[in-house]
């Protein structure tokens, strides 16, 4: 199993934990805890020879942030 999958596997369970949030609050936290582990999964893919330098990743540059 490579790396990014085990990252992967806690994005998941977050994103099954905000689902199951009692309150906003905590459901805006998980869903930050996913996309936190998701970009960490693809920067691990990257890493790892996966990605191709400079590959764009949901219309964004390597690096570059949501404004």
């Amino acid at each position: 199993m490579k790396q990014s999958d085990t990252i992967l596997e806690h994005a998941e369970r977050c994103a099954h934990l905000a689902e199951t949030a009692v309150n906003r609050p905590t459901f805006r936290r998980f869903k930050r805890m996913e996309e936190a582990w998701r970009a960490l999964a693809y920067e691990q893919d990257w890493l790892d020879g996966e990605i191709p330098p400079g590959q764009v990743r949901n219309g964004n540059p390597l690096g570059e942030t949501h404004a």
